[in-house]
């Protein structure tokens, strides 16, 4: 039975794969009207549903609505009537600049659809991490192919009845599974793959894109630092770390990993932290598991890895500043801070993507520099500070896939920004123009003349003349 399942499944793959390549070749050639129609129906339809788009998502891990509104649902919106007011600019070919070597030609960048995509997504914020690139693709004239996580059933039904009412399956089309059915997708030969998830998958959806050579997007993770100096406003800082780390129970790929903060007011921001925990998700002080405005972790599975990971640390030494209360029945783990915290503990080395928050001190801002240096490259870094020369200082010396000073996660928000990592974080980058280029094939088109042309005094046979101009060109140009 088991067989002819997955037969079936490979089946239809295989038509829609068949279709979408057929239509691509149609999109290829696609106006900026004809796929801003595409992206206004896709609009349309997310406004007239967004009270079935909460209740999916909160189905899957009681994320507060307010929170769907705000992370799934405005940052979608926002993407789309991004594409469609500055889409014909981004169509339009970009002429460049003819040197005096190519002298009487032209040359310009044409910017074409890549063709057939795969969008992989993630499970942490189901709706927006599937739509988003789809918006991309659908803004650079390509087909996809939607594979949205397992773990957000709700969610990627939710998905696959949108693309159904919306698109015709050789335009878009969603196929709901566990790894089994990636894995039949991967096997195909698209243009492009653009997944969001951890740098362990990305290694194998890298070796997979090999086999065929097709491009990929890969938006990872890693441990995100958020560094903390003497010259910070504490009460500001802790307000936006508390925010940004805890907001969807900590289940953020750009949420502070950790904090470094300058030993002399590491006991004054703990506090800080622990007060503004409160002041979010316990201002009746009845306890975080009845704050309406907290979501719960994904499955029991990631639970358990997260309680893992806290008994380890507490194992090892470190003090559970607040926090620390788990309810396997609710999928609930409280906001929890960490202090006394070494190297060797589990929850240093991994990304935690959960609602632990460990501390760690230094006294000299190199110290904490080469801490982050001596790492994999964050896909985020966020530096506190009322100096400006510190922030700079701090933004020169790190890599990251991103940086924000003063505050935290807000520039996944900004679409004229590139998002996306650098090496173990990710690679290419997305939203707005950037994804727009992501699912792109940037065409190099040169136009020459007829007859007599900069270049024909250099064909053979390379007489005296033609070497004396060789030799020019070495020099002058």
């Amino acid at each position: 039975m088991e067989q002819v399942s997955q037969e079936v499944k490979h089946t239809g793959i295989d038509e829609v794969f068949n279709l979408q390549k057929t239509q691509s070749l149609k999109m290829r050639q696609s106006p900026a009207i004809q796929r801003i129609a595409l992206l206004k129906k896709l609009q349309n339809w997310i406004n007239e549903h967004q009270e079935d788009i909460r209740r999916a998502i909160f189905a899957d891990f009681k994320k507060p609505y307010p929170e769907i509104d705000i992370s799934e649902i405005f940052v979608v919106s926002s993407e789309i009537k991004h594409a469609i007011k500055n889409l014909e600019t981004w169509m339009k070919p970009k002429k460049v600049s003819t040197p005096l070597t190519m002298l009487g030609s032209n040359s310009y960048i044409h910017y074409e659809p890549k063709g057939v995509c795969l969008i992989i997504s993630p499970w942490n914020y189901p709706f927006n991490l599937a739509m988003g690139p789809l918006v991309s693709a659908l803004a650079a004239g390509c087909t996809a192919i939607i594979k949205p996580s397992e773990l957000t059933p709700h969610t990627a039904a939710l998905i696959r009845r949108l693309v159904e009412e919306t698109f015709d399956k050789a335009q878009v089309a969603v196929f709901e599974g566990e790894v089994e059915v990636a894995q039949q997708l991967l096997a195909k030969p698209f243009d492009h793959i653009f997944f969001t998830g951890s740098p362990s998958v990305g290694k194998i959806i890298m070796k997979a894109a090999a086999e065929n050579l097709s491009s990929v997007t890969l938006e990872l993770g890693g441990k995100s630092p958020a560094i903390i100096d003497r010259e910070a406003d504490i009460q500001d800082a802790a307000e936006k770390i508390v925010w940004g780390k805890f907001v969807n129970c900590g289940q953020t790929c750009i949420a502070p990993d950790y904090i470094l903060v300058q030993r002399s007011i590491q006991p004054a921001f703990a506090e800080a932290l622990k007060v503004q925990v409160a002041k979010m998700y316990d201002p009746s002080g009845k306890g975080v598991e009845k704050s309406k405005d907290y979501a719960r972790i994904v499955s029991v599975k990631h639970l358990k890895r997260l309680k893992h990971l806290l008994a380890d640390a507490e194992r090892k030494g470190a003090q559970i500043y607040c926090g620390g209360y788990v309810d396997e029945n609710e999928c609930f783990f409280e906001p929890t801070i960490l202090t006394t915290v070494e190297d060797n503990m589990e929850v240093m080395q991994e990304e935690i993507f959960g609602p632990i928050l460990p501390i760690v001190t230094f006294d000299e801002l190199a110290e904490a520099i080469t801490y982050i240096n001596a790492r994999p490259k964050p896909l985020a870094l966020y530096a506190f500070s009322k100096n400006s020369d510190t922030i700079k200082h701090i933004f020169k010396t790190t890599s990251s896939g991103g940086a924000v000073s003063n505050d935290c996660v807000l520039h996944f928000l900004q679409n004229e920004l590139p998002f996306g990592g650098v090496n173990n974080s990710g690679l290419g980058k997305a939203h707005g123009h950037f994804g727009f280029l992501a699912f792109s094939n940037e065409k190099a088109v040169l136009q020459q003349r007829i007859g007599f042309t900069a270049s024909k005094p250099l064909f053979p046979p390379y007489g005296f003349t033609g070497k004396k101009i060789i030799q020019s060109l070495i020099k002058w140009f």
